[in-house]
């Protein structure tokens, strides 16, 4: 890319980051303090819901994704978390960290492009105790063709870009100016159906 279309790229996210300055997926991502950013909605009744509400213990205690509900709810450091069952909010309380995605939940795939974003809680895996969520399966996919690099890049950007930032910002900077390894989708559909093969 060249340097004119890096400043015509600027130019019109500088505004268009400015108004999602205000929205409330902003603030819901950016709750600030120990988990910030987070891959958090706001709904009616809480302001930083991580995964859209998803239990996050599940994922550990039965390997799959399971829609949480509000009457078992718990709060972790401003974020709100929801359970399937008494259960699984007592497992949290015990031990919140235990059961934390890493990345604040977005996307691990995204995360080793330095790209906080996506992250449906549907598509995860429980990699050595610890909870990765990815965008779709494809990111998935793509993200375990090399697990290992893939884990070292995703935990560099996360502590030395992402962490305690805003995720907004950081976002739109990284679409702008891309990380040297970076692979549009097309590229990642491509290497995952040669290994496929």
């Amino acid at each position: 890319m060249n340097y004119q279309t890096k400043i015509l790229r600027l130019t019109l996210l500088i505004p268009a980051l400015l108004l999602l300055s205000a929205c409330g997926a902003m603030n819901a991502q950016n709750p600030g303090g120990k988990l910030s950013p987070v891959n958090a909605v706001a709904n009616q009744a809480e302001d930083h819901l991580m995964l859209f509400g998803a239990d996050v213990v599940e994922y550990f205690t039965a390997g799959r994704y399971v829609q949480g509900l509000p009457e078992y709810r718990s709060e972790y450091e401003t974020v709100d978390f929801y359970f399937s069952s008494t259960a699984n909010k007592q497992l949290f309380d015990a031990s919140p960290e235990s059961y934390l995605p890493q990345y604040g939940g977005y996307c691990a795939n995204g995360i080793a492009f330095g790209i906080p974003w996506g992250g449906n809680a549907q598509d995860f895996i429980v990699h050595e105790g610890k909870l990765y969520i990815f965008g779709g399966e494809l990111s998935r996919k793509a993200f375990l063709l090399d697990l290992d690099k893939n884990l070292k890049l995703s935990d560099m950007y996360w502590q030395e870009e992402i962490n305690n930032s805003n995720s907004f910002w950081r976002r739109g900077w990284r679409l702008l100016l891309r990380v040297p390894h970076y692979q549009t989708g097309a590229e990642q559909a491509e290497a995952v159906a040669k290994a496929e093969k």
